[in-house]
C-alpha cells in the first residue's frame, strides 16, 4: 500500500500559515488533501460543511478538501483518518499538518517515526516554515519557538518582504542561513508559492542529494574534516562536516550513537551522505532528536569525488568537540 504523504507546516504567530495553506487549498492541483489543525479560530480555513461533531471535527472544505481540529493525540487523529479512509468514509491523498505559531514541530515529526500505527500509513514529506520578515528579527532574538521552527525546516517561506528594505531582508536570509542551511529559501507574497515548493519535497527522504546554503562570508569552511564555523548569538545554530577521508564504520556508528545519547534532544535535525571505508556505496543517514536511520545509496561512480557530507542543526551543539571526534573516526 502507498503510505500517505504528511506535510508539517509551521511558523511564529501571524506568518501567514493560514493565507499560504488556502492558497494551495484553492489552486486546482487535482490533489485530495486532509488538513489537521493544532487548534480552531477566527483564522481558520473557511468552512462548508461541517461532516461530523464531537470532540473531534472534521470539515469538508470546498475544493473537497478535509480539515480535522485536533482534539486529542495527533496520533489518534492520524490514526482516526487513516482507518476511515480505509472504511471508504473519507477520500485523501495527503496531509498537511498546520501547527499552532508556539509549537514545536519535533514531537510531531517523531511521531512519524515512532509510532508503528502511523508508519505504517504515513510517510512524513516535509517540514515547511513560514517566517515573517517584518517581526522574525525580534521573534528569532526573544522566542524559542521561533528559532526551533527555523532549525527543523526542510524548506523556507519568507512573507511580507514587501514592508523590509532589501538590506533587512538580506540580513534575515543570512541569519537564516546560518542557522539552516539545507533548507532553500523563498520569498512568497500573499501565500502565492508553487505548489512544487510545497508537496513531495522529500526532505525525510533518504537520498543522496545533499545541498547546502552558500556559505557566509563569515564562515570558515575548510575542505578535509574541517566544519564551517558561524558566528551569531542565536542557540539554533548549524555546522557541515566535510572529508574526503574516509569514516571507520564501527567508530562511526559509536560516535553517533554517543552523540544521540549526549546531545539527543539538543539535536534538531541532522543528514549526512558519508563515504565508509571499504563500501563502495555511499551511506545516507537522518535523524531527529534521538531517532535516527541510515540506508545504503547510490554506488560511487568513478568520477565521482568521494566525500563525506554531515549537517547538524541543534540547540547550542558543541561544534568543535563533536568536530575534533568525528575527525577522529576518519580512517
Amino acid at each position: 500500500m502507498t503510505l500517505i504523504p504528511a506535510t508539517v507546516l509551521t511558523g511564529f504567530l501571524g506568518a501567514g500559515k493560514s493565507t499560504l495553506l488556502r492558497r494551495v487549498l484553492t489552486e486546482a492541483h487535482g490533489r485530495k488533501i486532509a488538513v489537521i489543525e493544532n487548534e480552531f479560530g477566527e483564522e481558520n480555513i473557511d468552512s462548508e460543511i461541517i461532516v461530523s461533531g464531537g470532540a473531534e471535527q472534521i470539515i469538508q472544505l470546498s475544493n473537497g478538501c478535509l480539515c480535522c481540529g485536533i482534539r486529542d493525540d495527533l496520533r489518534l487523529t492520524l490514526a482516526d483518518l487513516a482507518e476511515r479512509r480505509r472504511a471508504g468514509e473519507f477520500s485523501f491523498d495527503q496531509v498537511v499538518i498546520e501547527t499552532t505559531g508556539l509549537a514545536d514541530p519535533g514531537p510531531i515529526a517523531q511521531t512519524f517515526f515512532l509510532e508503528p500505527a502511523i508508519t505504517a500509513d504515513y510517510r512524513p514529506d516535509a517540514v515547511l516554515t513560514l517566517v515573517d520578515a517584518k517581526h522574525a528579527m525580534e521573534q528569532l532574538d526573544t522566542r524559542c519557538e521561533a528559532r526551533r521552527q527555523v532549525g527543523f525546516a526542510d524548506r523556507l517561506f519568507i512573507s511580507k518582504s514587501d514592508l523590509v528594505s532589501d538590506a533587512e531582508l538580506e540580513a534575515l536570509s543570512s541569519r537564516l542561513r546560518r542557522m539552516n542551511p539545507r533548507a532553500p529559501q523563498s520569498s512568497v507574497a500573499f501565500g502565492d508559492v508553487a505548489l512544487s515548493e510545497v508537496f513531495d519535497i522529500g526532505g525525510f527522504n533518504l537520498t543522496p542529494d545533499l545541498e547546502f546554503a552558500p556559505p557566509e562570508p563569515c564562515c570558515d569552511d575548510h575542505g578535509d574534516g574541517h566544519a564551517g564555523h558561524h558566528h551569531h548569538d542565536d542557540d539554533v545554530k548549524s555546522f557541515v562536516f566535510r572529508s574526503e577521508r574516509p569514516f571507520h564504520p564501527v567508530r562511526f556508528g559509536q560516535l553517533m550513537n554517543a552523540i544521540v545519547q549526549s546531545h539527543g534532544p539538543a539535536l534538531l535535525r541532522y543528514k549526512g551522505v558519508l563515504h565508509m571505508a571499504g563500501l563502495d556505496r555511499k551511506v545516507i543517514f537522518q535523524g531527529v532528536h534521538q531517532l535516527m536511520s541510515h540506508d545504503a545509496g547510490s554506488p560511487w561512480l568513478v568520477d565521482d569525488r568521494r566525500e563525506s557530507k554531515l549537517v547538524f542543526i541543534g540547540l547550542d551543539l558543541p561544534q568543535a568537540q563533536l568536530t575534533r571526534s568525528l575527525q577522529q573516526c576518519l580512517v
